[in-house]
């Protein structure tokens, strides 16, 4: 029987393959990591081949301390693969390789109690590819408390319908400016954020939305009022698993019951910290985060900034 988690995350976990060579990653997976690095029990629905990869990966895990349990095994499909590329200035560029072991996640008891007991169930689009892993995740999340949906677009690994179906399952949703200006041109909607947070909300009863803009910080919309946060390392390139940093600090914040203002400080600093470190998947304490999230030299970054606008 697996111990209850605070949070379970569901999705991949896989190599990052670039051109220095290859790291453990998966955005779920980071995120998992991190969250256990901020003290929350935290276990990772996931699937890896039967291969000399995945019995790497598994042993990442347990040294980065996540219960394995749920990381499936599988005699059929390969550890999953991503190429991924970092360009000065620019968005991660990533090429996933497809079919693998993610890929054929199982629906399976032992997923259902952890996600029946956790008080949060993180997830993403990229999982949804392929019909099997859709289902699995589909069927899990009707067991969930509390949903955040972790964007992350990934072309051509989503559809409008499917990310549309996830957004409606959401109870707060993280993505990047890029994504929430293509979801809101599907729904036919500008996406100036002072209009398009609070009508997504409305459209997809979400309780929350958090956008991260790089170097221009992050927004979150909640309890009818926008939080804005600037970026703690402004024109800094972006770094792999800093986002999935930003996620877990985040969410572990409002599990702590930190206020709104606070949550989001927290977050852009635990991204900071990591765009900071050259090192794969590097440690994030608590204490760090609130040194800089509290540090004299950033007591201009804003709190609050207004209610939800007229509608």
């Amino acid at each position: 029987m697996n111990p209850s988690a605070a949070v379970v995350c569901i999705g991949e976990i896989l190599w990052d393959v670039l051109p220095a060579g290859r790291q453990p990653g998966g955005a779920p997976f980071n995120a998992a990591v991190y969250l256990h690095q901020l003290g929350l029990s935290t276990q990772l629905v996931s699937r890896i081949g039967d291969d000399e990869l995945g019995r790497e990966l598994l042993a990442v895990s347990t040294q980065k301390g996540l219960n394995p349990d749920l990381i499936q095994r599988s005699k059929t499909h390969l550890t999953g693969v991503v190429k991924a590329n970092v360009r000065s200035g620019h968005e991660v560029q990533y090429k996933v390789v497809e079919p693998v072991a993610w890929d054929y996640l199982r629906y399976t008891a032992e997923a259902v109690a952890a996600v029946s007991e956790a008080q949060v169930v993180v997830y993403g689009s990229l999982v949804a590819r392929s019909s099997t892993a859709r289902e699995t995740l589909y069927r899990l999340l009707q067991h969930a408390l509390f949903r955040v949906f972790d964007v992350n677009l990934r072309p051509p690994h989503y559809s409008r319908e499917v990310v549309k179906y996830l957004l409606r399952q959401a109870t707060l949703v993280k993505l990047n400016s890029q994504e929430l200006t293509e979801i809101m041109g599907w729904l036919g909607q500008p996406a100036t954020e002072a209009t398009a947070l609070p009508w997504l909300a409305g459209r997809f009863n979400l309780q929350a939305i958090c956008v991260t803009k790089g170097a221009d910080g992050a927004t979150l919309w909640t309890d009818s009022q926008f939080f804005h946060c600037p970026s703690f390392d402004e024109g800094a390139p972006p770094t792999i698993g800093s986002g999935d940093a930003f996620l877990a600090a985040l969410v572990a914040s409002q599990l702590q019951g930190r206020s709104p203002d606070d949550c989001l400080r927290r977050a852009c600093a635990a991204a900071a910290l990591v765009t900071r470190q050259a090192t794969v998947l590097p440690t994030l304490t608590n204490q760090a985060i609130d040194a800089l999230a509290d540090s004299p030299a950033d007591s201009h970054f804003p709190k609050a900034t207004g209610s939800l606008p007229a509608r």
